[in-house]
C-alpha cells in the first residue's frame, strides 16, 4: 500500500477511533436506572388499557363538571345559610371525584412510563449492537491498515485481487460511517425518550400532590361546614351577620400582597394596573392574566434560581437566551440571568423572570429571529415592546412580563386544540371556560396540556373568577 493510502486509512481510522470514544461513553451512560417491565399479555393490551382508562376518566370529569354546575346554581340562588351548606356538600362530592379521577389518572401514567421506560431500553440495546459493529469494523480497518504495499502484493496474485482488496477497505470506511452515523441518531433518540420520561415522572409527583392536596381540601371543606353550623347555630340571621363581618374592602385588595411565580413581590392593585394594560391590548381578561402568574397557582413548583449552565436546554434555549442577555447588557455571571432550574429527573429548567418563559418561547414574543446559527433582534417583530413600548423588550422586567403573559394566553387560547376543547365539551360548561381552562394547562404544561387540563387548567379558571371579584370590588371602590 502506498505512504499516501496509508496516511488517508490510519487517519481516518483514528479520527473514527476518538469520535467513537467521545460518543460512546455518553451513550452507555444515558440510561442507569433502566428497569426491566413485565411484557403484557398481548400487543394491544397496553392501547385497550388505556383506552378503557380514558373512557373512565371522561365519565368522571362529566360527574364532576355537573357538580360545578350544581355549585353556580347555589351560588345563583344568593348567599343564604342554606345555599352555603349546599355549596359546602357539592364541593366534597366534587372533590372526592377529583381524587378518584387523579387516582384513575396515575394508574394511566403508570402505564406510559412503563411503556417509554421499555422503549428506552430497546433503543440502548440497538445502541449497543451498533457500538459493536463499528468496534469490529475499526478492528478489521487496523488489520489492513497495517499491512504494507509489497505485503499486499504478495497476498495477491493477481492485480485485480490487489485493487478487490481496496474495495474491501473502502466498503469498511462505508460501514464505519453508516454504523458512526446511526450511533448518534440513536443517541439523540435516547436524550428524547429520557426527557419524555422525565416529564412523565414529574406528572406523576405533580399528580400525587393534587391527590393529596384534594383529600386535604376535603377535610377542609368538611371542617368549615361543621364550624359554619356551630357559629350560626342553623340560623340565618347569624349567617348574614358573619358574611358582613368577613367582607373584603377596596382597601384590604389594594394592600394586598401578589406574589409572582418568578418569586417578585407587587401590591395587588400594581399587579391589577399591569394585568389590565395587557387585557387592552390583548382581550385576555386581567383576572386570568393575574392567576397564570400569581405563585399559589402553580401546584407549588419550585422556580429555583439556578446557572443557565447547569439547567437550560443546550440547543433550544441557550443561543437565544446568549442573544437576550447581550441585547439588554446583562452579564451573564449576574444574579438577574440565574433562571429556573432542572427537575430531580434530568428535564431541562431554564424559565426566566417574573413569567417564567423559557427563551425559546420568549423569542416568540419578544421579537429575536434565527439567522444563520445566531439570533437577532428585530424591534420589529417585538409583540411585547408594541404593549409596553419598552424595546428592547425584558423578561425580567413586570410590565414586559404580563404583557407577554397575556399575548402567550391570547394564542393559546386561539389555539386549534383549545378551540376545539370548547367545542366538544360545550355541553357541559361555556367555551370560555373551557378554552381559559385549556389555555392554562397549556402555559403550564405544553403539549402535555391534556393531563393539567382539570387539575391544574380549571383550578387556574376558579382562581381567575374569584380574583374577577376581587377586581369588581376594586372598581366599585
Amino acid at each position: 500500500m502506498t505512504n499516501a493510502y496509508k496516511h488517508f486509512f490510519a487517519g481516518g481510522a483514528l479520527f473514527l477511533a476518538l469520535c467513537l470514544a467521545l460518543a460512546a461513553p455518553a451513550v452507555a451512560d444515558e440510561v442507569t436506572d433502566s428497569v426491566d417491565s413485565p411484557q403484557a399479555d398481548s400487543v394491544d393490551s397496553p392501547q385497550v388499557e388505556r383506552r378503557a382508562l380514558e373512557d373512565e376518566l371522561a365519565k368522571l370529569e362529566e360527574q364532576m363538571a355537573e357538580q360545578e354546575k350544581l355549585i353556580g346554581e347555589y351560588q345563583s340562588q344568593g348567599k343564604t345559610l342554606k345555599g352555603e351548606i349546599s355549596q359546602l356538600d357539592a364541593r366534597v362530592k366534587q372533590l372526592n371525584l377529583q381524587i378518584e379521577a387523579v387516582t384513575l389518572s396515575l394508574k394511566k401514567l403508570d402505564g406510559e412510563i412503563a411503556e417509554t421506560q421499555r422503549s428506552i431500553n430497546t433503543t440502548q440495546n440497538r445502541i449497543s449492537g451498533h457500538k459493536d459493529a463499528l468496534a469490529a469494523a475499526l478492528r478489521e480497518l487496523y488489520v489492513t491498515d497495517r499491512s504494507n504495499l509489497l505485503a499486499v502484493l504478495l497476498q495477491n496474485t493477481e492485480l485485480s485481487e490487489f485493487f478487490g482488496g481496496v474495495s474491501d477497505i473502502l466498503r469498511i470506511q462505508d460501514g464505519i460511517r453508516e454504523s458512526l452515523t446511526k450511533i448518534v441518531e440513536l443517541r439523540q433518540e435516547l436524550i428524547s425518550q429520557k426527557e419524555e420520561l422525565s416529564l412523565e415522572k414529574e406528572d406523576v409527583e405533580n399528580l400525587k400532590a393534587i391527590r393529596e392536596r384534594s383529600k386535604s381540601d376535603v377535610t377542609y371543606t368538611k371542617g368549615t361546614k361543621q364550624e359554619l353550623l356551630e357559629t350560626t347555630k342553623s340560623r340565618e340571621s347569624k349567617y348574614q351577620e358573619l358574611l358582613a363581618a368577613t367582607r373584603k374592602t377596596a382597601a384590604e385588595i389594594r394592600s394586598r400582597i401578589f406574589r409572582l411565580i418568578g418569586g417578585g413581590e407587587l401590591t395587588f392593585e400594581a399587579a391589577y394596573d399591569l394585568a389590565k394594560l395587557a387585557e387592552g391590548a390583548t382581550g385576555v381578561r386581567a383576572a386570568l392574566t393575574l392567576a397564570i402568574l400569581d405563585r399559589e397557582s402553580l401546584l407549588g413548583k419550585n422556580v429555583g434560581r439556578c446557572t443557565y449552565e447547569a439547567a437550560m436546554h443546550p440547543t433550544r434555549d441557550l443561543p437565544v437566551f446568549l442573544a437576550i442577555l447581550k441585547m439588554l447588557g446583562i452579564e451573564p455571571a449576574s444574579e438577574v440571568a440565574k433562571v429556573s432550574c432542572a427537575n430531580q429527573h434530568g428535564s431541562y429548567g431554564g424559565a426566566m423572570g417574573p413569567a417564567q418563559f423559557i427563551p425559546s418561547t420568549w423569542a416568540i414574543y419578544g421579537g429575536y429571529v434565527k439567522s444563520g446559527a445566531e439570533w437577532a433582534y428585530e424591534r420589529g417583530k417585538d409583540s411585547v415592546a408594541s404593549v409596553t413600548g419598552n424595546s428592547p423588550s425584558n423578561p425580567w422586567n413586570n410590565s414586559d412580563a404580563f404583557s407577554a403573559t397575556a399575548l402567550y394566553i391570547k394564542d393559546l387560547y386561539n389555539s386549534q386544540s383549545c378551540v376545539s376543547y370548547g367545542n366538544d365539551y360545550d355541553h357541559l360548561l361555556p367555551k370560555q371556560t373551557l378554552q381559559e381552562r385549556c389555555a392554562a394547562a397549556k402555559y403550564y404544561a405544553g403539549s402535555r396540556w391534556w393531563t393539567y387540563r382539570f387539575w391544574y387548567g380549571d383550578e387556574v379558571v376558579k382562581h381567575a373568577d374569584e380574583l374577577q371579584k376581587d377586581i369588581a370590588i376594586l372598581k366599585q371602590g
